[in-house]
C-alpha cells in the first residue's frame, strides 16, 4: 500500500499542477489539492517500513487525508452543482470533481486493503 499510496499522491499533484496551469497560472486554489498529495508522498514514504505499527499508523494518516480530500472538494463540487454556479469557474469545478474521484478511489481500496490485513490477522 506504501507505494500505491505514494502513486495516489503523485497523481493529486499532476492533477492539481495541471489544471492550475490550465487557469494561466492565476488560480493558486488550483494548488490546495496538492498538498493532500503532498501528505499522500509522505505518508507512503514513511509507511515504507518493517515496523508494523509504523507502518499502520502512516496508512490510517493517509487514508484519513484522502478522505478529508474526498470530503472537501466532493462538498465544494456538490455545493457548486446545487447553486448552479459552474459556468462561473468551469475548470475549477472539474477539478474538484477530478480530485474528489482520485480521492474516493483511494480511499475505497484502502479500507479494503484494511479489511483484509484484519481478516489474515484474525484467522
Amino acid at each position: 500500500m506504501a507505494k500505491l499510496t505514494i502513486g495516489f499522491g503523485v497523481v493529486l499533484v499532476l492533477v492539481s499542477a495541471g489544471f492550475w496551469l490550465a487557469t494561466g497560472r492565476t488560480e493558486t486554489a488550483a494548488l490546495h489539492p496538492a498538498g493532500i498529495g503532498v501528505l499522500l508522498i509522505l505518508c507512503g514514504v514513511l509507511s515504507n517500513t518493517e515496523n508494523t505499527k509504523q507502518r499502520m499508523i502512516w496508512m490510517h494518516v493517509a487514508v484519513t487525508a484522502g478522505l478529508i480530500g474526498l470530503l472537501l472538494t466532493g462538498i465544494r463540487a456538490l455545493l457548486t452543482l446545487i447553486k448552479g454556479t459552474i459556468a462561473a469557474n468551469p475548470l475549477g469545478f472539474d477539478e474538484r470533481v477530478v480530485i474528489a474521484l482520485i480521492c474516493l478511489i483511494y480511499v475505497v481500496l484502502c479500507v479494503r486493503s484494511f479489511i483484509a490485513a484484519r481478516r489474515t490477522r484474525v484467522l
